[in-house]
Order: structure tokens, then sequence, then C-alpha cells
């Protein structure tokens, strides 16, 4: 009980000393003194920017063509309304190329003669839907489609840009899933072998969940990539927002609504990016990428 009671009085009793008060003061003027460079510096870029913006000789036209308050009001209602499109698309979109990808992935480390023809499909389709432009998959399955007349053969504008989007980010999403895989040790899946687990069972409880939660950063990068590419639907005539934009440019002779479409993309994908970066940072995603280059396959 007398230690305890001196010990106890020795931590009350404790204070830093003059130096590290001297450090203390220094680290908190030096971070004063940083954020105060930034604020000022953004500031005069800032300005040097609309600076050099607003006293070019065009920019009273380029304000009254692309910035006029009146027609982006009219326009937003219509423009949001096409965004609601957008973001269903994204969404059903998105578990589709989910499901698929992580399909073509696991038929890709698939071992073994007997798998070889599921391989090479996966090998092929992956090497396919990457090579491709996504605008020409979209005209292609847009216009294709429909010409061959099938029963059965979807002609709604959203349902076929919606499959050109699957079948081209599922060839992305693939390989995501595959480095995923292929970035857990042997090491690992040999001890899960030695346990007495069968191949499917290692891979289900051991492999995969390791493997989806390293890719869930770059997963949701594709989501952010895939939540712009979604307004290239309206080539095929859906009217999401870049259409409604295109057709509220028509109505007005005036560019304002592509602008709004533009800043209500950027206001969609920002919260997507920022949780990304959190996430990425959070899991420290950046360091575990190290492991992709040296993974070796399943056996």
């Amino acid at each position: 009980m007398t230690s305890t009671s001196a010990d106890g009085a020795r931590a009350s009793a404790w204070a830093p000393s003059a130096r590290q008060l001297e450090r203390d003061a220094f680290r908190k003027g030096r971070a004063r003194r940083s954020v105060l460079v930034a604020i000022v510096s953004t500031v005069l870029v800032a300005a040097v920017a609309v600076l050099a913006l607003v006293s070019s000789p065009g920019w009273p036209r380029v304000r009254k063509s692309f910035l006029d308050p009146h027609v982006a009001w009219e326009s937003l209602p219509k423009v949001l309304e096409g965004l609601w499109l957008n973001v269903r698309v994204m969404v059903v979109c998105a578990v589709i190329i989910v499901v698929l990808a992580m399909l073509l992935a696991l038929a890709r480390t698939l071992r073994g003669p007997a798998f070889f023809p599921l391989r090479a499909l996966a090998t092929g389709y992956v090497d396919v839907f990457r090579g491709l432009p996504l605008i020409l998959v979209l005209l292609l399955v847009g216009f294709g489609l429909p010409g061959l007349r099938l029963q059965g053969i979807p002609t709604s504008a959203v349902v076929l840009g919606g499959i050109a989007l699957v079948l081209t980010y599922s060839a992305y999403v693939a390989e995501v899933f595959r480095a995923g895989i292929e970035s857990v040790h042997p090491s690992q899946i040999a001890s899960a072998r030695s346990l007495g687990l069968t191949r499917g069972q290692t891979l289900r409880h051991v492999v995969l969940p390791q493997a989806v939660r390293r890719v869930i950063p770059p997963l949701l990068n594709d989501l952010v990539s895939l939540s712009k590419d979604s307004g290239l639907i309206s080539i095929l005539g859906a009217i999401d927002a870049v259409r409604a934009a295109q057709l509220k440019t028509a109505e007005y002779a005036n560019f304002t609504p592509y602008v709004v479409a533009g800043v209500l993309f950027v206001l969609l994908t920002i919260p997507l990016t920022r949780f990304t970066d959190a996430l990425a940072k959070r899991g420290g995603w950046l360091g575990s990428q190290s492991g992709l280059a040296g993974a070796g396959a399943m056996r």
C-alpha cells in the first residue's frame, strides 16, 4: 500500500521539463505557420487563376454561354432526374459486375489441364474487353443486339447500355480480383491443405476473405469510374443526366446545362473518392500492394 501511494504521488507530481515545453511550443508554432502559409498560398493561386480567367477577352461570352444562372436553375430538375437514372444503372451494374468478375477471376486461377477451356475463355474475355474502348462496346451492343431480331433480345437503351458497362468493367474488375487471389502467400494455402481442408474450403475460408479485403480500395476506384462512365449510355438514347443536359442545351441554345451535369457528377464522385482514400489509409492498402507482385498461384 505504501509503495502504491508513493508511485501515485510521483505520478501526480510529474511535470514536463522546460526543454520539453520549448519543443512543444516550437512544434505548435511551426504547425500554425504551416497552416498560415498554406492558406495564403492557396488564396494567391486562386486569385491569380480567377484574375486570368475574368480578364481574358472572351470571358463575357463564355460566362453567358456556360454560366447562365437562369438556365442552370431551369435545367437542374431534368438533369437531376437523369442523374437518378445514372445512379440506378451504376448500382445494378456494380452488383452484376462483382459477381461476374469473381467468376472470371476464379476461372483464370484454376489449375490442371481439364480446366484449360475455362481458363482460355476467361483469358480471351478479359483480353478482348480490356482492349475495346467502352464507347465501341456501347455502339456494338446497343445497335448490334437489336439488329439480330432474336426473341427476347432487349431493346431498351438503358438495358443495352448496362450490358455494355457490365461487359467492359467485368474484365477490369476480374483482374483486380485475380491480383488479390494471387497475392495470398502460397504458404497459407499449403498450411490450410495440410490441416485437411479441401481446395474449395481453402479458397472459401482462407484465400477469398483475404483477397477481397485487399482489393476493396481498387474496387471502389472502379466504382467511381463506373459512376462517370454510366453517362455514356446517353449515346444510345437513354435520358440520363448527360442526355437531359443535351436536350436542355438545345432548348435554351446555351451550354450551361452541361456544366450543371458536370457539377452533379463531381458531387456524386467526390464522396466515393474520399471514402476510398480513407479506407485505403486505414487498412494500409498501399503497403499491402507490395505483396501483389511476388504472389504465387493457388495450387
